[in-house]
């Protein structure tokens, strides 16, 4: 009897890099020859968006650049989860810096490589939303204003969530955290705070700047693979749920990030020097409760003393992002919006 192997494909999902779609639609994840550039080993939370999308943006990044990339990785959940020492879950070229140096470090290796004459190698730095919005703010600034050869990428979860979930200014409104305690007249964190560092990169002109989340790694890869086309500063910010700093279910972070996007609360768009170019619109327009009420860290603005003046100026604040980015086709939009 003769025997013929099985295939088993799970159709329409982005675990298994989609093979069913034709080849050029296809995710870096699908090949064989991929880099595997965080391998399995690592010890990230059930559920981490990060190690998700720094598997897709570096995997990505490779491809682009035939695997001639050199990471710098700051200090943060990635570096922490990825190299417990003497152990490393990384299988390029990888340096760690300090929490706030990423961007003066990776600056570094792209000059020595310059003066080396390596100009087929090119380098990718990564941090966290505390390495880039807040400590180190300044030298990302800096890297920007020198317009220095790399891609800057921050895994946005919204807290300092390796040291115990305390608030960044990457922290959203009314969110608690460590440190922004759910009580008083507004609880939890501080409306009108914090940084939107994806606007504060359009501003200094760089070659290119986009936002992404790990619900749409087609368009996180894709990005990846443009930022890697051009030369000098380019800034990627990519939100990455994180189920123990939210209080969400380890099996529900793409569904959040979808909602977060889908809402208006995170605006995906890409600009190139100062412009922009493209922009994510929402497909099918969701309100904003129904991003909070999956996240523990808003379980104050409902339950028995609910806060709907406080939700209300949330959705404010994605309204004034939908209608800042166009992000809704009013053509289009249902008429159940906000049902």
């Amino acid at each position: 009897m003769t025997r013929q192997p099985v295939h088993f494909y799970q159709v329409g999902s982005f675990a298994v890099g989609n093979r069913l779609l034709s080849a050029d639609d296809r995710t870096v994840q699908s090949l064989r020859e991929r880099t595997n550039s965080i391998d399995s080993g690592h010890r990230a939370c059930q559920g981490c968006g990060e190690a998700l999308g720094a598997r897709y943006a570096l995997d990505a990044a490779m491809r682009a650049t035939n695997d001639r990339v050199v990471a710098v990785n700051a200090t943060g959940c990635l570096e922490v989860f990825s190299t417990p020492y003497p152990e490393t879950s990384w299988r390029i070229p990888w340096l760690h810096s300090l929490f706030g140096n990423a961007p003066a470090v990776a600056t570094g290796v792209a000059a020595a490589l310059r003066v080396k004459g390596k100009s087929d190698v090119r380098v990718v730095a990564q941090a966290g939303d505390g390495g880039t919005v807040d400590i180190g703010f300044g030298a990302l600034s800096g890297m920007f204003e020198r317009n220095d050869d790399v891609l800057f990428i921050c895994y946005d979860n919204e807290g300092y969530m390796n040291t115990g979930v305390q608030r960044s200014a990457a922290t959203p409104p009314a969110a608690r955290t460590a440190t922004t305690d759910a009580v008083g007249p507004e609880p939890g964190n501080v409306f009108g705070t914090g940084k939107d560092l994806p606007r504060i990169a359009m501003a200094h002109d760089i070659p290119y700047v986009a936002t992404a989340t790990v619900a749409d790694l087609h368009d996180l890869e894709r990005k990846v693979e443009r930022a890697m086309e051009l030369h000098g500063a380019r800034y990627l910010h990519v939100l990455v749920p994180c189920p123990l700093g939210w209080g969400t279910a380890s099996n529900d972070t793409i569904h959040v990030a979808r909602l977060a996007k889908e809402s208006g609360l995170f605006p995906v768009f890409e600009a190139e020097n100062g412009t922009l170019t493209s922009v994510s619109t929402i497909r099918r327009r969701v309100p904003v409760e129904q991003y909070l009420l999956l996240q523990r860290r808003y379980g104050h603005l409902f339950g028995k003393n609910p806060r709907p003046d406080i939700v209300a100026r949330i959705q404010a604040m994605a309204d004034e992002n939908i209608a800042r980015y166009g992000l809704v086709d009013e053509s289009t939009e249902s008429t159940e919006v906000n049902a």
